[in-house]
């Protein structure tokens, strides 16, 4: 997570546990004169589409009196779904035995993308077994982790 988004979520955690909600994720996208702004939130409940109006609603009061964007923004408020992004180490830890596709920054070990069973978390390192091998991935490396859901 970026400098903006952590602000953004310093900024607007209070108003979402308010409404009974956490924030799952923020993704903030610059794209010129109109930026798009992602904002994940859970609850143990799961969250309905009352659960997304109403944050959105409370939010964009919040945002456009802080007047944080200078030019036009859209936003988005959804639940963060079955294929959830992991953002934090504390996702990683709570997810230790799902599935994941990770995406990095930077090769490691030859590979950009790496599939597997989320074994582990130490050291701001995801632990992931692929075919009986081990990768430990630094965090700071992983551009966007995914759960891959499961259907029986």
């Amino acid at each position: 997570m970026n400098r903006t988004e952590k602000q953004i979520e310093e900024l607007l955690r209070p108003i979402v546990e308010g409404l009974g909600c956490e924030i799952w994720g923020v993704e903030y996208l610059s794209q010129g004169n109109h930026s798009k702004l992602r904002l994940y939130i859970d609850s143990a409940d799961g969250v309905s589409i009352d659960d997304c109006e109403k944050v959105s609603r409370q939010v964009s009061d919040v945002l456009d009196v802080e007047n944080l964007f200078t030019k036009g923004y859209t936003l988005e408020v959804s639940s963060p779904g079955m294929d959830r992004i992991l953002f934090n180490a504390e996702q990683y830890e709570s997810n230790v035995g799902a599935t994941v596709d990770v995406r990095l920054n930077f090769p490691f070990e030859g590979k950009k993308r790496v599939v597997g069973l989320l074994a582990g978390v130490e050291n701001a390192e995801a632990i992931v077994q692929v075919d009986g091998e081990e990768y430990v991935l630094p965090l700071d490396n992983v551009q966007r982790a995914r759960i891959v859901p499961k259907f029986d």
